[in-house]
């Protein structure tokens, strides 16, 4: 808590306790208080007015605690301040309670009903709640109050939607257009509340008013063929494909609707034809030209189609614009989704090699070398990229990881830490990630104590970081030291993950630890089911020693068997076995 938030919350405790307007109740009837019946003394408007303002400025400081403790004290004072009932709703809204919030917003308008802010608010909220009927009653109240304000025939209209009743939704949006006249959004509206009531001609005439009013605009003329094609209405759509072609044969639209339309046709060649066209044509931009391929793609994906139809196309790109780096990202992707991974990696390769202060390159190549368990290119292109862009820091992580997976850990520590010293780390989660690693490989090397800081620091930029929680909770149990904040931790990881056997097995192992027997076989159980047919040596051995300790004997020999078969150390396990069978005899 911040001291000066609790010398505030003195001080407001003191006024209350010990000044004449602390007696409120005392002066004033309290029911008439809350009411608001009763207005407030000069003293108190001026304590009102002091607190106020401290909570505008704790909340535009960041200190959202004390700001809305401030405001729920102002509306103790003044329960019918608009204002404050406002704040208090938003806070609400924010914390996701959304009831409460609702019933301070109705309150505020209720005290300031010429609000048109809080209106909107208020409207927002009830639209969000599915409070359909509220929302056209609000906008209703609003558009008599203003109005000259005709962005609020557009929301009643809107709100009459979606209550239901379309036909008053087009009888707004045709006042609306008395006023602005024909518009793209109010005529795609009307089309869209015609469709819905199934009066089809009504809905295709709306467009046909804005190409009238446009006719030297092919994007309506495309626009009303698409709706057409969508209402299975072919020769019309083609109708005004034509028409667009007419007015503008490049139009990327048009061409983007003619080769939808061949696909809907089952016209593969003609469809593949119109995009050669396109892309070989000297008069469009390669943007341009870009946008319809990518947008061909997704025709293709959508429809299920093979997706090697788009790589001829790639290739004539490249001839046009063979210094455009760009297309190497573009086309990698796409041979991704082709599951050429091969000729994906060879394409951004290129594009590092244009683009070296770009990291997208390097990230889809880890994603491929992961993907592939490839420790050798991970290495290779984390590395060019902390020569490249040393600010990253996923470059570092990836480079210690496979330093980490192959057991160099002394060169892995040192990755870890350099990119702590040079990487721009501005997430606390990741930096929580690299002292976790860095934790785990101290360690790995014998630095217990170094280990344990590592790890302290980890949980002080996130407190829920489950794998640090729960190494660190089961190195603590190793050494038999601090077994209630190993318990505590390893607690928080298998309430976040109950059915991870390795968080199973280390909660139940400093059960054990603590001589809880009995408990300790429930969750080592547990980590055995739910590790199906792998489960590891390690819980297996440990499942095998509760078993000792609560009497099943033989049974914890055949868990230490099977860990021992598992690579388990059999040094070990076989001394534990022979213990039990000499035991026995």
């Amino acid at each position: 808590m911040h001291k000066r938030y609790t010398r505030q919350l003195f001080f407001i405790l003191t006024l209350l306790l010990t000044s004449p307007a602390g007696s409120i109740a005392s002066e004033t009837d309290p029911d008439k208080r809350a009411s608001g019946e009763v207005p407030l003394t000069v003293e108190e408007r001026r304590k009102f007015d002091h607190f106020f303002y401290e909570a505008v400025n704790a909340k535009v400081q960041g200190k959202y605690d004390e700001a809305m403790d401030l405001f729920r004290y102002c509306h103790a004072l003044d329960s019918t301040n608009a204002n404050v009932l406002v704040e208090l709703g938003t806070f609400y809204n924010v914390l996701q309670e959304k009831d409460k919030a609702l019933l301070y917003l109705q309150k505020a308008v209720s005290h300031d009903p010429e609000n048109y802010y809080y209106n909107m608010m208020l409207a927002g909220l009830s639209k969000e709640l599915g409070l359909k009927q509220d929302v056209v009653d609000i906008y209703s109240a609003m558009h008599e109050r203003y109005p000259d304000k005709q962005e609020l025939l557009y929301e009643l209209a809107s709100a009459y939607a979606d209550n239901g009743e379309l036909q008053q939704a087009i009888e707004m949006l045709d006042r609306l257009e008395k006023s602005t006249g024909i518009t793209e959004i109010v005529t795609l509206s009307k089309f869209r509340y015609y469709s819905m009531m199934g009066q089809k001609e009504k809905a295709f005439d709306e467009i046909r008013q804005i190409i009238e009013k446009n006719p030297s605009n092919p994007a309506y003329l495309v626009l009303l063929g698409d709706l057409y094609l969508e209402d299975n209405q072919v020769e019309k759509a083609w109708d005004y494909y034509e028409q667009a072609r007419s007015v503008d044969p490049a139009f990327p639209e048009l061409i983007l609707s003619r080769i939808n339309f061949y696909e809907k046709q089952n016209r593969k060649k003609e469809a593949q034809e119109e995009l050669e066209r396109a892309i070989s044509s000297s008069s469009m931009e390669v943007e341009t030209k870009l946008q319809l391929l990518t947008r061909y793609i997704g025709i293709l994906q959508q429809e299920q189609q093979d997706l090697t139809q788009a790589n001829p196309l790639f290739e004539s790109l490249f001839q046009q614009y063979p210094n455009f780096s760009r297309l190497y990202m573009i086309y990698g992707n796409v041979l991704m989704m082709q599951n050429e991974k091969d000729r994906a990696m060879e394409q951004f390769w290129k594009y590092i090699s244009d683009q070296p202060d770009d990291p997208a390159g390097y990230e889809q190549i880890i994603r491929i070398a992961l993907s592939e368990e490839d420790l050798e290119t991970i290495q290779l292109v984390t590395q060019q990229g902390i020569k490249n862009i040393p600010q990253e820091p996923q470059f570092y992580f990836y480079l210690g990881a496979a330093h980490y997976q192959q057991k160099n850990y002394e060169e892995a520590l040192r990755v870890f830490k350099e990119g702590l010293e040079h990487a721009v780390i501005e997430n606390p989660l990741l930096e929580s990630d690299f002292y976790g690693q860095i934790g785990d490989l101290n360690y790995f090397l014998g630095r217990k104590e170094e280990a344990f800081e590592s790890y302290e620091k980890a949980l002080q930029l996130n407190p829920h970081n489950l794998p640090v929680l729960n190494n660190y909770s089961y190195y603590l149990s190793l050494d038999r030291r601090d077994l209630d904040k190993a318990e505590m931790m390893s607690g928080i990881t298998i309430k976040a993950e109950p059915m991870n056997p390795t968080y199973l097995d280390t909660y139940g192992w400093i059960l054990y630890e603590q001589g809880s027997y009995l408990m300790a076989k429930i969750y080592l159980e547990k980590a055995v089911e739910y590790s199906g047919e792998n489960p590891s040596a390690e819980v297996l051995e440990h499942y095998g020693d509760i078993l000792n300790k609560t009497g099943e004997k033989e049974k914890a020999v055949e868990q230490w068997i099977r860990a021992k078969e598992l690579g388990g150390d059999a040094e070990a396990l076989d001394r534990k076995i022979k213990t039990i069978t000499n035991s026995s005899l």
